[in-house]
C-alpha cells in the first residue's frame, strides 16, 4: 500500500496540485465540522433560523422551498446532524484520498443545499465548492496522494 502510495507521484503526479486542493478542501470541511459538533448548532436550531430567515429571498424552485418549509424546519436535529456528518465524510475522504468521486457527489448535494438554504453571505463561497467538487468527481483527485491509487491500479472502475 506504501508503494502504491509513493507510485501515485510518479504515474499521476499531474494531479499534484489537484491532490493539494484535495488535502485543502478536506481540513476545511473538518474544521467546519468540529466547529459545529463542538458549538451548540446540534442543540440549538439555529439552522432553522438561518433557513426560515433566508427562504423567502431564495432562488430554489417553489417545490423545494415546500419541501424545506414541511421536512426540514420541523425536524432541524435530523438536517444538523445531517449536515454534520456529512461534512466529516467529506473530509476524512478528501484528507486520506479514499472513495474520492462518491464523497464529491455527496459534496456536490451539500453544496447545492446550502446555496439554497444558507444566506447570501455564503452563497459565492458554496458555488465555489460546487465547482470544486465537480472538479474532483471529474478528475478522481484521489488517485494522487490518496488510498484511490491503490485501488484504482487493480479495478479499474468508475469510483476509483
Amino acid at each position: 500500500m506504501l508503494v502504491s502510495f509513493l507510485d501515485s507521484v510518479k504515474y499521476v503526479g499531474h494531479l499534484v496540485p489537484i491532490s493539494f486542493l484535495r488535502i485543502f478542501l478536506g481540513y476545511y470541511y473538518l474544521q467546519s465540522a468540529m466547529l459545529k459538533y463542538t458549538s451548540d448548532f446540534l442543540n440549538k436550531p439555529k439552522i432553522a433560523e438561518t433557513i426560515s430567515e433566508f427562504l423567502p429571498l431564495s432562488q430554489a424552485p417553489e417545490w423545494y422551498k415546500v419541501i424545506i418549509t414541511t421536512q426540514m424546519i420541523p425536524q432541524w436535529q435530523i438536517l444538523a446532524f445531517l449536515i454534520t456528518g456529512f461534512e466529516f465524510a467529506i473530509a476524512i475522504s478528501y484528507l486520506i484520498g479514499y472513495v474520492v468521486r462518491p464523497v464529491a457527489v455527496l459534496g456536490v448535494l451539500l453544496s447545492l443545499n446550502m446555496i439554497f438554504i444558507m444566506g447570501p453571505a455564503f452563497e459565492d463561497l458554496n458555488k465555489t465548492f460546487l465547482a470544486l467538487h465537480f472538479v474532483m468527481a471529474w478528475i478522481g483527485a484521489g488517485r494522487c496522494l490518496g488510498v484511490d491509487y491503490y485501488f484504482y491500479k487493480r479495478r479499474r472502475g468508475l469510483w476509483w
